[in-house]
């Protein structure tokens, strides 16, 4: 039997993975807040590009505003919600489409940052799961109802694992996994919160950075006093994370514990971590040059960040388990001064002392 899809959020992530779920033929409802981007959808469908002409698709959506989701009641109950809005949104967000799951039906996390307790409080840890877009995927909504993909496809790379709570691999995050794979390489996972963790370090050593400089992803990576603030932040999210006993992964294509040696100053690991940041061996070569982190693009729409559940949140951990994390503190300070236009985006927004 066919599953009803619900996305909330049909922003970047979430509008590339409904279109594209879409176009395989699933029965999905993307739901969204901008009344634009709600009505270009209507009126013309998503627009998706990449960075080849084969990635290039238009497809007719079945698109609604926030304020239609009533007519939810009328029609065939949700069996999946994709929640895709930012963090804190998600208790709205989720509370909205509860009353529209079916018996079975369930909420799927597809967010930055760690949301799954949220969701939970709202529908109960047995409809709860998660799932972790990793960084592979960058997209924008640049327009509305424009989607643009700024890393290259590989079929070497899983975009996204599907992940029950409870550590099991289920039926459920199986079916889910498969219909994801619709979309990009995708698998259910054992380790939800590992790979949850892993994926906040990579976010917390970029897109806060990109948000205060106002850089892309290569020019941040290509700039040597910037990029070592990203290998401490990258190293501080690592030894905390360590710290909360989370099995991670590669943060990227970075080996975990060598970018956690590296922002203790082991010459060996900071010469490799480099290495691997600026030679494309993290994703250079595969990375448009437009390509920028989700908070950057907030920081340029004039909309509020992240930061708090994100490098806010690494930094409180580690307050928690007694592994410091200042140089999350300091990003987290400065992000909140650009947001507020307190201060100007520019590279030495980051290279002040923490």
């Amino acid at each position: 039997m066919s599953r009803r899809i619900a996305v909330i959020g049909a922003g970047a992530v979430g509008g590339y993975v409904g279109a594209h779920m879409t176009a395989a033929g699933h029965d999905v409802t993307l739901i969204d807040p901008w009344p634009e981007h709600v009505e270009q959808m209507k009126a013309h469908g998503m627009e998706i590009f990449g960075m080849t002409p084969q990635e290039r698709l238009t497809v007719p959506v079945n698109a609604m505003h926030v304020t239609e989701v009533q007519n939810l009641a009328k029609q065939k109950p949700i069996d999946i919600a994709f929640v895709a809005v930012k963090s804190y949104d998600t208790v709205w967000a989720t509370t909205l489409i509860r009353q529209y799951l079916s018996a079975s039906g369930c909420v799927v996390s597809m967010q930055n940052c760690i949301n799954e307790e949220r969701v939970a409080g709202v529908v109960g840890w047995g409809r709860t799961l998660g799932c972790i877009v990793t960084g592979g995927v960058g997209v924008d909504l640049y327009q509305p109802g424009h989607i643009r993909r700024g890393y290259a496809k590989r079929a070497d790379i899983t975009s996204f694992y599907i992940g029950e709570p409870s550590g099991r691999i289920t039926r459920r995050s199986q079916q889910i996994a498969a219909i994801m794979a619709s979309v990009d390489a995708a698998k259910a996972t054992d380790n939800l919160w590992g790979e949850r963790w892993t994926k906040l370090c990579v976010n917390g050593m970029r897109n806060g950075v990109s948000a205060a400089t106002g850089m892309g992803g290569n020019a941040r990576d290509n700039h040597a006093a910037v990029r070592r603030v990203c290998i401490q932040l990258g190293g501080e999210s690592v030894r905390v994370g360590q710290k909360l006993g989370y099995k991670l992964g590669k943060v990227g294509a970075l080996p975990f514990e060598m970018l956690a040696r590296a922002m203790e100053d082991d010459a060996g690991s900071y010469a490799e971590i480099e290495r691997l940041m600026t030679e494309g061996g993290a994703g250079q070569a595969e990375r448009s040059d437009y390509q920028r982190p989700s908070m950057a693009q907030d920081m340029e729409k004039g909309r509020r960040t992240e930061i708090e559940f994100m490098n806010g949140f690494i930094a409180s951990e580690g307050t928690r388990v007694g592994v410091p994390a200042p140089t999350h503190e300091m990003l987290t300070r400065q992000v909140l001064r650009v947001e507020r236009g307190e201060i100007a985006p520019r590279p030495e927004n980051v290279l002040v002392n923490t």
